[in-house]
């Protein structure tokens, strides 16, 4: 009879959390090694809306479903989409029974409280990784620590300081820079917006805004844009972007904080893969980082975790064969999404849009 290896996850995002709590609730343990000082280190962005058989999956199978479920935002999945002058030409009320929406922050945290105490290492930034003369794997941490589990997991995102033991593949621009913004609660927001989210757009740029029920509004100025075009942005060059668009639209500018994040977007390749080794895997973004235009991202990367566990679980003692068995599945599934998510932004950028963006969600 094999020994179960000592597990390690290189991550906090929602798949490592997953992946280390399906794990919990079947008696395996798993550590997690996170870069930051603590769960309140970063913003956590924005919503999520998790679907059927993506984020509820990997929810039912760490038994959190209905602790999330007290979570979901109701109506939150209105959609609105306008042109540039502020034309009305979709407004698609919230669904009941829809793709259930809930903030970022609050899923992690409920991921997070569900794990035992000490399961998550705090500031221990992987510096780098390598093997042994015998081929263990060892981590090396800023802190000057190393490890060397049995089988490893990078769920550490874009760029992952895992994936380079299994991938040569690193992220690529995709063309379009993000900048967060909020705006404080205001009443002529909720007759701009409407109940969920705005999408005003037009070739190679948008305003994707959601307003949640407090009144608060978050979202991101979209522009296709060379790579580091926003290393000196501020209000007033992003204004400038929207001139002659109606000055409802132009209003989320003027009224949004100082605060910008920018987000240039990248993504690995569409048919991203590598060859199966016996003590290594990544799940989420690091195993397939894609753009949020089918809101695929976090869908996978909390089934990638489940499904990595549940793997565990049905090998016992023998991770090559999780592993592989894992990988089986998540590749064809994380292709699928990945062209979907290409194919969307084409859609909401290409020459066909704000048409394309219409069709797009009245056929959803």
């Amino acid at each position: 009879m094999h020994t179960q290896p000592s597990i390690a996850i290189v991550g906090a995002g929602l798949g490592g959390l997953t992946l280390a709590r399906v794990l919990h609730t079947r008696g395996i343990p798993a550590t997690i090694y996170e870069a930051d000082a603590s769960a309140d280190a970063r913003a956590q962005g924005g919503l999520l809306d998790l679907h059927e058989h993506g984020g509820q999956f990997g929810l039912r199978a760490a038994g959190l479903h209905e602790q999330f479920l007290s979570l979901v935002l109701p109506g939150e999945d209105a959609k609105r989409i306008v042109d540039r002058y502020g034309r009305i030409l979709l407004d698609k009320p919230g669904q009941p029974g829809g793709k259930p929406e809930v903030r970022r922050g609050e899923l992690r945290r409920l991921l997070l409280d569900s794990l035992p105490a000490g399961a998550v290492q705090w500031g221990r930034k992987l510096l780098r990784t390598g093997r042994d003369a015998d081929d263990r794997l060892r981590l090396v941490f800023a802190d000057g620590t190393s490890v060397s589990p049995g089988l490893l997991v990078g769920a550490d995102g874009a760029w992952s300081r895992v994936r380079p033991l299994l991938s040569a593949a690193t992220p690529a621009y995709i063309g379009t820079t993000f900048v967060e913004i909020r705006i404080a609660a205001d009443d002529d927001m909720k007759e701009l917006i409407g109940q969920g989210t705005l999408m005003a757009v037009e070739p190679g740029k948008a305003l994707l805004m959601h307003r949640y029920a407090d009144g608060e509004v978050h979202g991101y100025v979209a522009l296709d844009k060379p790579l580091g075009w926003g290393a000196s942005v501020d209000r007033a060059r992003i204004a400038a972007e929207f001139d002659g668009w109606a000055p409802q639209l132009q209003a989320l500018l003027t009224h949004a904080g100082d605060a910008l994040i920018v987000r240039p977007l990248h993504a690995l390749p569409v048919d991203h893969r590598w060859d199966s080794r016996p003590d290594v895997t990544l799940v989420g973004d690091a195993a397939h980082l894609m753009s949020p235009f089918a809101g695929e991202g976090a869908n996978l990367a909390i089934r990638d975790g489940a499904e990595l566990a549940l793997a565990i679980c049905s090998h016992p003692g023998d991770p090559a064969a999780a592993i592989r068995a894992y990988e089986a599945a998540m590749f064809p599934r994380a292709q699928a999404a990945a062209r979907q998510t290409a194919d969307n932004h084409r859609r909401f950028f290409g020459p066909g849009t704000p048409r394309s963006i219409v069709d797009l969600f009245s056929a959803a």
